[in-house]
């Protein structure tokens, strides 16, 4: 697996209505997209810098896993997003390297993306998600 570039670095927030202001106001940068994925219990906002995006990550549910991560971290860095041109493919090899998966198989992310996420336990500690364009 070679990452193309970094797709995006995921920020969880307790609120985009307040967070959204500093990336515009005080970084002058622009929210481009708003979106909710409802399986995955959060809404996004997106910002672009370069090629990378900086995706924000507001819980609609108190079951989602950014609230869990709000509650026991707050707010901050969530994970970090590496643009691949197979996800499926990307995801075998990483079990054949003994990284321990989160997704099995891709689902459908934000912005149409296919994503799937491998385990922080092992990747050094980071929440790694992987992003393909679907064809």
């Amino acid at each position: 697996m070679i990452p193309t570039h970094i797709e995006h670095i995921g920020i969880a927030v307790r609120s985009l209505e307040t967070s959204i202001p500093y990336y515009e106001k005080v970084l002058g940068l622009k929210c481009y997209n708003i979106e909710t994925v409802e399986d995955q219990k959060v809404k996004t906002a997106f910002f672009k810098v370069g090629q990378t995006k900086i995706e924000l990550l507001e819980p609609t549910s108190p079951e989602s896993t950014i609230a869990k991560f709000i509650e026991k971290k707050g707010e901050g860095v969530h994970h970090i997003a590496y643009a691949v041109p197979d996800v499926a493919l990307a995801l075998q090899e990483a079990e054949a390297a003994g990284v321990q998966l989160i997704d099995k198989a891709p689902r459908a992310g934000a912005e149409g993306l296919n994503i799937a996420f491998l385990h922080p336990k092992s990747t050094g500690g980071v929440l790694t998600e992987l992003c393909e364009q679907p064809k």
